[in-house]
């Protein structure tokens, strides 16, 4: 899930060293990310392999990129399940970092995937133009609240960022449990050259509009709890 925060527009994400947080031992994950090595990367490592993806994984293939891995069970079951792409994953949190990390290792999909701390309002800092093949994003943060809208991470500033980050031709698959997301994408796409080729109002019912789909943990707590989770595909063209 993604809690990216609002940015201010001079705003750029910092990767803070431990020593500079109050009270550094607070998070054990703050340090742990950092120790971890392959699969993860630190912000700032990330920040520099914009426009050089395909160097970092040291082989040519088309890059899938996940936002907000949560604890990174999606990810690192797409990772093991296609291994002929790079997949990365962004997730700001430390403490989820390291639990997709974690994931990844267990699946074995260490050579194929990257597990990278970054905030979701930056991806101008991460990739360059026409460099994501695919892009995936579960249960973002609703911000339910009409106040809270400037927080929702799928705004038309966001599509506009992607369009140019997305090649033409690639797919963004959305799942989410509220339907604010779904109403806000088709509404602020608009404009920018996104066009909707797939949808369904409950995936447990109906399934998903593509052929592939892995049931998260935090999904299933929705079909346990006989709500419906939404799902939206969109292509950038």
């Amino acid at each position: 899930m993604v809690r990216p925060g609002k940015p201010t527009p001079d705003w750029r994400f910092r990767d803070l060293m431990p020593e500079e947080y109050l009270k550094p031992d607070l998070n054990p994950y703050m340090k742990l990310h950092r120790e971890m090595g392959r699969p993860v990367l630190t912000a700032s490592e990330t920040s520099a392999n914009r426009g050089k993806w395909q160097g970092e994984f040291e082989r040519n293939a088309p890059l899938h990129v996940e936002i907000g891995t949560g604890n990174g069970f999606f990810l690192a079951g797409m990772a093991k399940r296609h291994p002929e792409y790079n997949w990365l994953g962004l997730e700001i949190r430390f403490k989820r970092v390291v639990q997709t990390a974690r994931k990844v290792i267990k699946a074995g999909a260490v050579d194929n995937t990257i597990v990278s701390r970054y905030n979701a309002h930056q991806l101008s800092d991460v990739f360059a133009t026409n460099e994501i093949d695919a892009l995936y994003i579960n249960h973002p943060d609703p911000w339910a609240k009409q106040k809270q809208a400037s927080h929702r991470l799928l705004s038309a500033t966001f599509f506009e960022t992607i369009g140019a980050l997305m090649k033409p031709g690639s797919i963004l698959r959305l799942k989410t449990d509220h339907l604010v997301n779904i109403h806000g994408t088709i509404t602020n796409i608009v404009g920018h050259p996104f066009e909707v080729i797939g949808k369904s109002d409950n995936i447990e019912k109906h399934g998903a509009p593509w052929p592939d789909d892995i049931v998260t943990n935090y999904q299933r707590k929705f079909y346990k709890k006989g709500l419906p989770v939404y799902a939206l595909v969109l292509r950038r063209v």
